[in-house]
């Protein structure tokens, strides 16, 4: 049987990928995360997604390898990461009371006959009118500055929306579990 290998340093993706219960190892790529000019929000997570896992292919010969990456839309724009709590607060004030769409892009590279399944699962988010007190104790509690949209959907972020629509919530903390678990099965791994 082919090693399995997630394409990600993420500690939030080894968590989903553990809820399947399958042997892996974690390897994390060396990419340039840079979006080419013109490139649409899901163009480019898609193209993020297969980089990852084809980084990794000359490392691993014989292996299934997944790579993931996420992507916060906002006005037509991609958000990256907040990476502190005044960039979090800012982008938490510019979600209040908007729809807000984050796509996952999923790609399954089987490395020894070079079948690459990619897709890009699209979820989206509408957030609560959020005053700045909201906001703050959120970012306190939390702070969520290593992920996108800058909430942790898994935990109290929950409190900041009043609609969330998509077919996988997994999605939203970067593994889209459902269409991953079909992928797996179409290289002959099955999870349960």
């Amino acid at each position: 049987m082919s090693a399995l290998i997630l394409a990600s340093s993420s500690p939030y993706r080894r968590a989903l990928l553990d809820r399947l219960n399958l042997t892996y190892k974690c390897a994390s790529p060396d990419i340039d995360e840079t979006p080419i000019e013109g490139e649409s929000p899901k163009d480019y997570v898609a193209r993020l997604a297969e980089a990852k896992a084809r980084e990794l292919a000359a490392q691993y010969p014989d292996a299934i390898i997944i790579g993931s990456d996420q992507c916060c839309v906002l006005d037509n724009r991609i958000v990256g990461k907040p990476g502190n709590f005044e960039n979090a607060r800012r982008h938490l004030q510019n979600c209040s009371d908007k729809h807000v769409s984050f796509l996952t892009g999923l790609c399954v590279l089987n490395t020894s006959n070079d079948n690459c399944q990619v897709c890009v699962e699209p979820y989206n988010v509408h957030f609560r009118t959020l005053s700045t007190a909201m906001i703050e104790n959120y970012l306190h509690a939390e702070q969520p500055y290593d992920c996108a949209g800058s909430f942790k959907i898994e935990g109290l972020g929950i409190a900041l929306f009043s609609k969330l629509e998509g077919d996988d919530p997994n999605s939203l903390i970067g593994l889209p579990l459902i269409r991953l678990i079909s992928m797996l099965e179409q290289q002959g791994l099955a999870t349960i």
